[in-house]
């Protein structure tokens, strides 16, 4: 698979499939606190089998030039995203396994945030669903970089545009969306 590849009719087809699933308008309070007139609610589309397939490619496709060694991210918005991305990554010629971190270290077992495959030392990929503030993904770099590893690229399948891109902006974290809440807005 290349880089350059033109992504427009996988982008499109998740658009839609994201409009029919995910896109919601209604009065609701968000993950921020903050209260909004419309919201996407990512899991009918994650865990729908056309949708999870067209989210991994594309994020794949995203990532081509960023230099990682694993996928993974916050609990519970992430884990949908990490096993498909984990899975497809050979097709594009990477080996990226998963691991996600949990919101609070479990009371049994090993009593660890980050779960799956060992970070320490290696460059990763931060997934999330939705950003809004990007409180949620920097919950994760932060433990992740607490973990030993170094975040190459914070991505979302969707960005409200509520202040994510500032706040990873001004962290030094590379930061990427799949789609702007805008565009569902407009359609």
């Amino acid at each position: 698979m290349t880089a350059n590849i033109d992504t427009s009719e996988l982008r499109n087809k998740l658009f839609m499939l994201l409009r029919e699933r995910a896109f919601k308008r209604g009065r609701v309070i968000l993950a921020s606190g903050k209260e909004s007139d419309y919201y996407f609610d990512m899991k009918p589309a994650m865990l729908d089998p056309d949708g999870a397939a067209l989210m991994a490619e594309l994020i794949l496709y995203e990532i081509q030039e960023v230099s990682a060694d694993a996928v993974g991210g916050l609990e519970m918005g992430a884990v949908p995203l990490i096993a498909p991305v984990a899975m497809k990554s050979p097709d594009f010629g990477r080996y990226l396994p998963g691991f996600f971190v949990r919101k609070a270290v479990k009371d049994h077992g090993t009593q660890k945030r980050v779960d799956g495959n060992d970070i320490d030392g290696k460059s990763v990929v931060i997934l999330e669903d939705v950003t809004t503030t990007g409180g949620s993904a920097m919950d994760a770099v932060q433990v992740v970089k607490a973990a030993g590893a170094e975040v190459a690229l914070v991505i979302s399948i969707l960005d409200r545009s509520q202040g994510a891109s500032e706040l990873y902006a001004e962290a030094g974290v590379p930061f990427k969306s799949l789609f702007k809440a805008e565009e569902f807005l407009a359609s």
